[in-house]
């Protein structure tokens, strides 16, 4: 679940940057919502500021959502097309996953991995 101000426009932001489809808004205006892209859904609930807001200005490196996809490189030249500012590029980590970062409307920081297999079933911890 990810805490922003604007449940409509972050929505939008992850409908119109990110591919993902807009699964529900609750309220008049919104509090509540949620959207999906395949199998990831991330719900949106609505506070009055980020509870995250100022540390996230601070840290370049608070990740609020990860989100596994099969195909890192796909969505990040998809995302490039839709005129998504990278926060962070996409790089292969020493940790077993190569991803990039993007920041919703409230500076949420929001990670996209594919993970590194090296046999059925399994991920890779470490690189090579």
């Amino acid at each position: 679940m990810l805490l922003v101000s604007d449940v409509r426009r972050t929505a939008q932001f992850f409908s119109e940057k990110l591919g993902f489809a807009t699964d529900f808004l609750h309220g008049n205006p919104p509090f509540y919502g949620s959207v999906s892209r395949g199998v990831a859904c991330l719900h949106l609930r609505h506070v009055g500021q980020p509870n995250f807001a100022e540390l996230a200005a601070k840290e370049r490196d608070l990740i609020l959502a990860t989100i596994e996809v099969s195909d890192i490189e796909a969505l990040h030249a998809e995302c490039e097309s839709r005129g998504v500012t990278i926060s962070r590029k996409l790089v292969d980590q020493a940790w077993g996953g190569t991803d990039f970062h993007v920041r919703d409307p409230d500076g949420n920081e929001i990670s996209f991995v594919q993970y590194r297999q090296v046999a059925a079933g399994t991920r890779e911890a470490q690189r090579p």
